[in-house]
């Protein structure tokens, strides 16, 4: 069986090498066909700085890897799966059995929270951090405590620790955190696992870990039985439209969430895991994209502070910051610039959050609300 998938993914070209990589600048901002009716045809010259999309596009060997194989969608694509779970596993390393692929992160945490209301409680979440995907949780009756930033935004740990009681089943941590950017110690995060009963499962959502120099704590699963870890595409490597993510987690919670998944791996379509497959190998992509990232986000903080926003030290592709002392509209400014931009996220201090895209598409940025 295993000599057949490795035909088989020879005979279509995943394992294909010296795909070139082409002036990394003309990446930027993709075109879109013309013949497709979407918002970027109808509002062709709209700078979008909301969604901390990768505003490079995908890597290359993954445009090359959807282009050569679209014609094989035709086909189930169980083999494409087993081989990108094995990829991923070795990456993070952890064994096969540790992986479930899901479209995008947001179906990880989707089934996360269907696995958690099973036994109704509480779950505990920062304040305000990425949280679209708990309405879940609330609708199935799961109660949401949640727990204050620290003056600095910076996720309090020990509040949270503090918060989780006997009925607590979910600790949810985003690492970098959404929207505030800023990032939680690895060692302190190990050592608040520890600290949580193996009957409350924690998760780690990584979604913006690529921007760091921190290491995942996916190896730690093998040891912590109550630990799931998000992760996704859609960030560093720029498929959020492809929609795959995947979780790592110990064999028996993987297996809990395969019985909530309906078709389990392949709620994703086989071009992006393919593409998925060809993402990792591009390091150079992730290398250029990475660099790019710090620099226009220096560049972006520094114009910040002197229209008099206080913004905190990001560590991911996107900036939260102050316009409680600026002074203009801030949003009619994006508005009557063609920029969509984030929203406020606390009323006190006006604290909002700005994507960081190209230098290009920031220099407008900066320039509209002068």
């Amino acid at each position: 069986m295993e000599s057949n998938r490795r035909l088989w993914l020879k005979k279509i070209g995943i394992g294909a090498a010296g795909i070139g990589l082409a002036n990394f600048s003309s990446f930027a901002s993709p075109p879109v066909s013309e013949n497709l009716n979407t918002r970027f045809d109808k509002e062709a010259n709209l700078i979008f700085l909301r969604s901390n999309e990768n505003p490079y596009g995908p890597s290359p060997l993954a445009r090359k890897a959807f282009v050569d194989h679209a014609n094989i969608s035709n086909r189930y694509n169980w083999d494409v799966a087993t081989q990108l779970i094995a990829d991923l596993a070795k990456r993070n390393r952890v064994n096969d059995e540790n992986i479930l692929l899901g479209a995008g992160s947001t179906e990880i945490l989707d089934l996360v929270a269907k696995l958690v209301s099973l036994d109704k409680g509480n779950y505990v979440i920062a304040d305000p951090s990425y949280d679209y995907w708990t309405a879940i949780l609330d609708n199935l009756g799961v109660t949401k405590n949640k727990v204050p930033l620290k003056a600095d935004k910076k996720i309090n740990l020990q509040a949270m620790l503090e918060a989780v009681n006997q009925d607590t089943k979910l600790v949810y941590i985003c690492n970098p955190n959404n929207p505030t950017g800023t990032v939680c110690e690895r060692e302190a995060l190990v050592e608040f696992i520890t600290k949580i009963s193996q009957n409350t499962i924690v998760l780690i959502d990584e979604a913006y870990l690529d921007f760091t120099n921190q290491q995942s704590l996916s190896a730690i699963v093998k040891e912590h039985i109550n630990v799931i870890i998000a992760k996704t595409f859609s960030k560093m490597y720029g498929l959020a439209g492809a929609r795959i993510g995947y979780a790592i987690a110990n064999k028996t919670i993987i297996e809990n969430l395969e019985n909530l998944q309906s078709n389990t791996n392949n709620s994703v379509s086989v071009v992006s895991k393919l593409a998925a497959i060809a993402s990792l190998k591009d390091e150079k992509f992730v290398s250029n994209c990475y660099a790019l990232n710090e620099n226009v986000r220096q560049y972006t903080i520094s114009e910040l502070k002197k229209l008099n926003c206080e913004c905190i030290s990001s560590h991911a592709n996107f900036i939260y910051f102050s316009i409680v002392k600026y002074n203009k509209d801030y949003f009619k400014q994006l508005d009557d610039n063609a920029i969509e931009g984030g929203r406020i996220y606390e009323e006190e201090g006006k604290w909002t959050r700005i994507t960081v895209g190209t230098m290009n598409e920031m220099k407008k940025f900066i320039k509209a609300i002068q």
